[in-house]
């Protein structure tokens, strides 16, 4: 029984391995048959160290860290051709001379006058404060080739802006959104997400220094930049110095300044120099506080090996910046002069009329507010398509 049961189990033995083997020809063929790139995949990888320059030399072979990409140069006929898109002009008006010739009536023997327009051959030039004539910004500079949309705010407070007014997936849904709609409205100029992160907050109370300004911890900065790089955003540190000066605060930022998605916002509103508390009165900047801070972060780029850096300056009224004129654009550092300030459509277009269009300094900014521009009855915000109609075209968009 034994000797039986043996020949049958290894019967049976033989017989379920010839059917594994059949199957598993059948499958081999398939795949040369139907999915012939099964056979010529390729397996790619990166190494970890150079090859050495000298064949046999291994021993000097060393693990280099890891590189930024290369910063390619400026193409200044494309930088050109943006700027002028940007400025956004009215076509000039044709001017005409006046032409008078005299004949005779061959009946009456009487002079006949007449008058013709003809446009000016030349015409002449004209001049327009957009684009304004400053220096180029250097290899890899963002702008004007793409636009910045922002999300700003504190993750402190909901009341200061939608950047702490949502949990952080839906303000990541929410802006890139907005993203969106802007690259729809102008598809020439690709818009790209930023986190507007207040870093130092102006404050009601002097605190333990009495500068009236409190800055945020590292953990929080961290924070913001985490959420940017899930989507691939830029972030910008807002810096609000209350009694203190941006002299003091900017370089307390500097390792983060090191880092080449990071950039900056200085706030006017709240550089007390008058001595009053913040809240109570509009704040101001001079052109030298924005040419040290743009000198500071020009040396952080030359120093780190960065692309250009870009400075954020918020203004909505006259005083809140003094002697624009002065103001110096660097090949390192491109200058946008943000409209801030909230209010029904008419206000904005006003205050940007006056306040940022005849004062011009390189860039300009458009600060959108979800809640406070739409307080009066019937009023909406702006769209994409209206803000692309402004002279100049804002380049950096901020929703608070």
């Amino acid at each position: 029984m034994r000797d039986k049961n043996s020949k049958k189990e290894k019967s049976a033995y033989l017989g379920t391995h010839f059917w594994f083997f059949v199957v598993l020809l059948f499958a081999l063929v398939g795949l040369f048959f139907f999915y012939p790139d099964f056979w010529s995949a390729k397996i790619s990888y990166t190494p970890l160290v150079k090859e050495s320059p000298i064949k046999g030399n291994v021993d000097k072979i060393n693990v280099d860290p890891p590189t930024a990409p290369a910063i390619l140069p400026l193409d200044k006929a494309l930088y050109d051709k943006k700027m002028e898109e940007l400025a956004n002009n009215p076509r000039d008006p044709i001017v005409y001379k006046t032409i008078k010739t005299v004949s005779k009536d061959p009946k009456t023997g009487k002079s006949i006058t007449k008058t013709t327009k003809v446009p000016l051959d030349p015409q002449p030039i004209r001049t327009h404060l957009w684009p304004v004539k400053t220096v180029y910004p250097d290899g890899g500079a963002i702008l004007p080739f793409k636009r910045i949309i922002a999300y700003y705010g504190n993750l402190y407070s909901k009341n200061m802006g939608v950047l702490g007014q949502y949990s952080e997936d839906q303000m990541l849904q929410m802006l890139e959104k907005e993203v969106a709609e802007w690259n729809s409205a102008d598809p020439n100029t690709p818009a790209i997400p930023a986190l507007h992160y207040i870093a130092v907050v102006a404050q009601g109370s002097p605190g333990d220094d009495g500068k009236y300004r409190i800055r945020m911890p590292s953990t929080e900065i961290d924070k913001v930049i985490k959420m940017a790089q899930k989507i691939n955003a830029l972030v910008f540190l807002d810096v609000q110095v209350g009694f203190s000066n941006v002299q003091a605060e900017i370089p307390l930022l500097e390792k983060y300044l090191k880092l080449p998605q990071v950039h900056l916002g200085i706030d006017p509103e709240f550089s007390m120099k008058s001595g009053i508390r913040p809240g109570k009165v509009v704040g101001t900047y001079d052109a030298s506080d924005i040419n040290f801070v743009a000198n500071y972060l020009a040396k952080v780029v030359r120093e780190n090996n960065l692309p250009p850096k870009i400075l954020i300056v918020h203004r909505y009224t006259q005083k809140m910046v003094t002697n624009y004129q002065n103001i110096k654009p660097l090949p390192e550092v491109e200058i946008v002069m943000n409209m801030d300030g909230w209010g029904g459509k008419a206000k904005k277009i006003g205050t940007y009329k006056n306040f940022i269009y005849p004062e011009p300094v390189q860039f300009t900014g458009f600060k959108l507010f979800y809640k406070n521009d739409v307080l009066e009855k019937g009023t909406t915000l702006f769209t994409p398509g209206e803000l692309l109609k402004l002279n100049p075209r804002p380049i950096y968009i901020q929703y608070q």
